[in-house]
């Protein structure tokens, strides 16, 4: 109808306009009479016309009404019978309409006028609207799984109206979700268990009631494996390994690895709490590459002090336990294996560069310092990497200021870049994961790394290294590298103000041995006291002026406590880790808080001090938010974040940790 009425049109308008021009040519020629009769024809078909496109006008539009209705009907029939369910939804998320499909999949539920985040949890209509999301996969909805496609509709005939509505498509995928999940759920997964303090627990026993204890280690073990229906296997006095479909190991996360609890309720008479500690790998292309996996998993969770469970499914770690302190080692046979190692390693250098972490603090420098003179009493020249904020040892670098020995000690990353060579040896000291060490670039370069930490270890730790020696049962890295003094140099001479940086290092990490201190930590002290190290200086090297004074009580008046967890923050001129530190240390000694945590903001990064009693770990409070340390003494850095949104990350993070109780 469309081409015939403008084909109407177009013949008419040309006949009246070939009519016009021979009325004009009979008045030029003088035909008056003639073109008065030809002028009125004219006037008559003009009016007939203009009646004529009227009418024409009317019944084209009187057929696009009837048609607009039955496209209507027909768009709103095929909608509600259309064969997969359909939701509809205005601009602000809430649902307008849906299908009979769709009802069916709600199962008769009525949700019109709800939010379609009750249905989708991480639906956003914004970036749907923005064109950003155009689906989800794989949503739970009545039990079946559902893939989503989104489509936008402008409402409104007037364009520069936002007048918009949703449409959401439901594709049921949940047979192959199933299908998916059957053969996941029926992958191989390794777990390597090792029983990490037998020997002490053995010799905490009476000696007729050991084999009764081993044998009921073994006994749990083996029921352990057989509840998993798993195959299982000792392949040394305390170590196992166990294969079997992940869908069991999945069911072990959500318990959160009980076995760890129920070994630990192992008793007969043994003084020390039996612990375990298990590697996880799971997700891997092969079984192979599980055990691969699994073997990591497990140094990580022995790094980190034992009696925990470390999964490594692909790249990812996730952490269960470690609910117990780190036992004190009675023998220092590793530091003496460890000691030799070094001093190997150093005679096949060049020279020797010590690496500690940024904005380094007492014990950092202190070990740092040791390590230096043993390498000197080996004829190495050896040199401390120092940059940053230093401000946390100022006290300590002044008493070096004026020995010679000293004066090229301490160099620039740059420097160090310029001196570096394919037989330098570089000793990071006091950290061992990357997001913390003062130049991981720096790093990178050096063919021979050493680690010496006392740190629980993390997930990111630097790779490459040929010796690692990390020890979360010490104090502090200066104990471990005090222990290791004797066994690199015979009859070491350091000089009383090196042994006074390594006590110093001691006393600040204990807490002037309050925390974390054994046996060990005061022999160590006493070898330190023997080479002339001054308790008086130490002391004076912390003595605080009446202005910091002043500043750490501002920070404890800020402090909110909620739970016995006091929670302060640094005001804006105070950029000071260490005062930061020294802040938490002070809340402790106050009545009713257990734990304390301080904020101090630092250019764009905000670093957190955790301190707690015995009550309370920090430690697994922090590494939620990417830190770590121990139990009573942890920290975390956070970047691009405001100090109120940081404060609200850590209150999750400690919801979360008194949610689920200690680990």
């Amino acid at each position: 109808m469309d081409n015939k009425y403008k084909n109407f049109s177009t013949s008419n308008a040309l006949y009246m306009i070939i009519i016009a021009l021979a009325i004009v040519v009979m008045f030029l020629y003088g035909h008056f009479i003639i073109g008065f009769i030809a002028l009125a024809v004219y006037a008559v078909l003009l009016v007939y016309n203009i009646d004529r496109s009227r009418v024409k006008k009317d019944e084209w539009k009187k057929f696009i009404e009837d048609f607009s209705s039955q496209l209507d009907i027909a768009t709103r029939s095929t909608l509600i019978k259309l064969p997969f369910p359909l939701i509809i939804v205005g601009d602000n998320g809430n649902i307008v309409w849906y299908n009979q499909n769709a009802s069916a999949m709600l199962e008769g539920e009525s949700v019109l006028g709800f939010n379609i985040t009750t249905l989708i949890s991480d639906f956003n209509i914004k970036q749907v609207l923005n064109e950003k999301k155009n689906g989800y996969k794989h949503i739970n909805i009545k039990n079946k799984y559902y893939d989503i496609f989104t489509s936008i509709v402008n409402t409104s005939e007037n364009k520069s109206k936002k007048d918009r509505i949703v449409l959401l498509y439901f594709y049921d995928v949940t047979e192959q979700v199933n299908i998916q999940k059957e053969i996941d759920d029926n992958k191989t997964s390794v777990m390597l268990i090792e029983v990490d303090n037998l020997d002490d627990v053995v010799k905490s026993t009476e000696e007729d009631k050991r084999p009764h204890l081993i044998a009921d280690i073994e006994r749990t073990l083996n029921n352990y494996g057989q509840s998993l229906n798993a195959i299982f296997k000792k392949y040394s006095s305390s170590k196992y390994i166990l294969v079997t479909q992940d869908k069991f190991i999945q069911s072990e996360m959500e318990k959160k690895f009980d076995i760890l609890d129920t070994v630990r309720e192992i008793n007969q008479g043994n003084t020390l709490a039996v612990t375990l500690s298990i590697g996880v790998g799971r997700e891997g292309s092969t079984a192979f590459e599980n055990n691969d996996f699994a073997v990591t998993a497990k140094e990580l969770a022995l790094g980190r002090g034992g009696d925990q469970v470390v999964v490594k499914s692909g790249e990812k770690f996730s952490f269960y336990g470690g609910k117990t302190k780190e036992v004190e080692k009675r023998t220092k046979v590793r530091a003496r294996v460890i000691a030799h190692a070094l001093v190997d390693l150093i005679n096949g250098s060049r020279n020797v560069f010590v690496m500690g972490h940024k904005n380094p603090d007492t014990d950092c420098l202190g070990a740092a310092i040791g390590i230096n003179s043993a390498v000197k009493l080996l004829n190495k020249p050896c040199y401390i990497i120092l940059e940053g904020k230093i401000s946390a040892v100022k006290g300590m670098l002044e008493k070096f200021k004026d020995d010679a020995d000293y004066a090229d000690t301490f160099v620039s990353s740059e420097d160090c870049r310029q001196n570096l060579s394919e037989d330098s040896l570089l000793i990071i000291v006091d950290v061992h994961n990357k997001g913390y060490i003062l130049d991981a670039e720096l790093a990178k370069e050096f063919k021979k790394v050493v680690i010496i930490d006392h740190h629980r270890r993390l997930a990111d730790v630097v790779e490459g290294a040929l010796l690692t020696y990390i020890e979360t049962y010490a104090s502090s890295t200066s104990e471990l590298v005090t222990e290791m003094l004797p066994y690199m140099v015979e009859n070491p001479k350091i000089k009383p103000v090196e042994a006074e940086a390594l006590l110093a290092g001691i006393c600040v990490d204990t807490k002037n041995f309050y925390f974390k201190t054994g046996v060990r930590t005061f022999e160590a002290a006493g070898f330190l006291r023997k080479l002339g190290a001054d308790t008086i200086d130490i002391k004076k090297m912390f003595t605080e002026n009446l202005d910091t004074y002043l500043k750490k009580a501002e920070i404890i008046k800020s402090a909110e406590v909620v739970n016995g967890i006091a929670i302060a923050t640094c005001p804006p001129e105070i950029e000071d880790t260490v005062l930061a530190a020294q802040a938490a240390d002070e809340l402790l000694n106050i009545t009713g808080i257990q734990a304390s945590f301080v904020f101090v903001k630092i250019d764009d990064e905000i670093f957190i001090s955790g301190r707690s009693l015995s009550d309370v770990n920090v430690q697994l409070i922090l590494e939620s938010l990417g830190g770590g340390g121990h139990m009573n003494i942890a920290g975390a850095k956070l970047d691009g974040l405001s100090l109120e949104e940081a404060a609200e990350k850590l209150k999750d993070a400690i919801d979360k940790y008194l949610r689920e109780g200690e680990k």
